[in-house]
């Protein structure tokens, strides 16, 4: 709900550069996670540092890949592909990690890679290239993710997030000098609800990623893209094809499947 939320408010200003949204975002969460850590007594720079550097950078990358594509196609396909990360996520947690992954989830992973190819497939207004993005956009927040699971007994939560606001702000400081935008004062309010809005996603996601196996926590993400679809549908008049549609339906009930199959066979043996 929260990530859909800012998605929304990213959505809205889509007249302002890729650069200029994800370092307006990056800038109130860093704040936010300095004066926590501050009172918390938690030590800015963490310890995982090789990890929280590595979040830090994919997650920036990834992100702007995902902006990009959110402010160019529809709101429902830029999410439901991006929301692709959970699949590249359970996979290098099976590699890395050794954590076990029944031979069912493989079928219902599958199930939604069809589904992320029909929203491609049968959307017009979604190119190759955008379609591409996207897709190389979740691989990169697959590889954040893992990279949080690899911190779960070393640093805080977020301390883990605030890696990635150190690294932005600079970063995206540089990039959207040459492409600022001016800003309304409403604009100034949305920027300020972006950044608010994901850093309680991020922070909530971390904890979850903390306490739980991969395989369990990141296919709830795509809840998103059912809210994803609604809110373009209604607020934005972008009306999806039956067959679109029905690639979304796909990917959604494949991964509520895969993380009810997964909370039954827990404690069974990989098979």
């Amino acid at each position: 709900v929260l990530y859909t939320s800012a998605n929304l408010c990213v959505k809205e200003l889509s007249h302002l550069g890729t650069f200029q949204l994800v370092l307006l975002r990056s800038t109130v969460s860093l704040v936010l996670c300095v004066l926590y850590l501050q009172r918390a007594g938690i030590p800015l720079m963490g310890n995982n540092r090789k990890w929280l550097v590595v979040r830090g950078f994919v997650g920036m990358v990834g992100l702007s890949g995902f902006f990009h594509t959110v402010k160019h196609i529809p709101l429902a396909s830029a999410t439901v592909i991006q929301y692709f990360s959970p699949v590249f996520t359970v996979l290098l947690a099976l590699l890395f990690l050794k954590e076990r992954v029944h031979k069912g989830q493989w079928l219902f992973l599958g199930l939604a890679l069809v589904g992320i190819v029909m929203v491609k497939g049968f959307d017009p207004r979604v190119s190759w290239g955008m379609w591409a993005l996207g897709l190389s956009s979740a691989c990169l927040a697959a590889v954040a993710y893992f990279a949080t699971m690899k911190c779960r007994d070393t640093d805080h939560p977020v301390g883990v997030v605030v890696w990635f606001h150190m690294l932005a702000v600079p970063t995206m400081g540089v990039l959207s000098v040459g492409e600022w935008v001016p800003m309304a004062e409403s604009d100034w309010g949305l920027a300020l609800a972006i950044g608010v809005l994901s850093i309680a996603a991020q922070v909530l996601m971390t904890v979850a990623l903390h306490n739980e196996d991969a395989g369990m926590v990141m296919p709830f993400k795509y809840l998103g893209a059912v809210l994803a679809l609604a809110v373009g549908w209604w607020g934005y008049g972008e009306h999806m094809s039956t067959l679109s549609l029905a690639g979304m339906a796909l990917v959604v009930a494949s991964i509520v499947a895969n993380t009810v199959l997964k909370a039954r066979v827990k404690s069974s043996p990989v098979a």
